[in-house]
């Protein structure tokens, strides 16, 4: 039975080097850290800049590994696609940016079955609530008023397998 070692990490994406924390986790374990180091920034390129969950398995006996990327939370991908730093300091009177529809139904289909959500209108709900809290507005509107609009049904059309939540 072989033995498996598994090491959670948070990396940049595309940006995972051979120094800490990597480094030293893997190389008691006889892995080729470059390798691993490279296959994480090849997974992770599509999150660059953003910091992204990676479990590394490591088969002890032939060193074998895999190396498996989580997503990043809400509202990193929720700011790189309204390309700003990061949310308002104060989202009740300042608003960060603005994301439009399109956008949001691709996160929504990002996220969904990575989620709670039971369809990918529910997972564009949950991303426009972290909207709220980031001060990010939907369509140039206030979030919770496309919401609104979300729920009414009105933008159906970009949710495939629209939901009556």
């Amino acid at each position: 039975m072989a033995d498996i070692k598994t090491i959670n990490l948070l990396v940049t994406g595309g940006e995972a080097n051979a120094g800490p924390p990597l480094g030293p986790a893997l190389g008691p374990l006889g892995v080729n850290v470059m390798m691993v180091v490279k296959k994480i920034n090849d997974l992770t390129a599509d999150y660059s800049g953003m910091r992204v969950p990676v479990k590394v398995s490591v088969n002890t006996e032939n060193k074998a590994f895999d190396v498996e990327v989580g997503l990043p939370t809400t509202s990193a991908l929720v700011a790189k696609e309204a390309k700003i730093p990061k949310g308002s300091g104060t989202p009740k009177t300042a608003v960060a940016g603005n994301i439009t529809a399109e956008q949001l139904a691709k996160l929504a289909r990002v996220k969904f079955g990575k989620t709670y959500a039971g369809a990918p209108k529910t997972a564009a709900k949950e991303i426009v609530g972290s909207c709220i809290s980031m001060g990010v507005t939907v369509e140039g509107k206030d979030p919770r008023e496309f919401m609104k609009e979300v729920s009414s049904g009105q933008w159906d059309a970009l949710f495939v397998n629209g939901d009556k939540n």
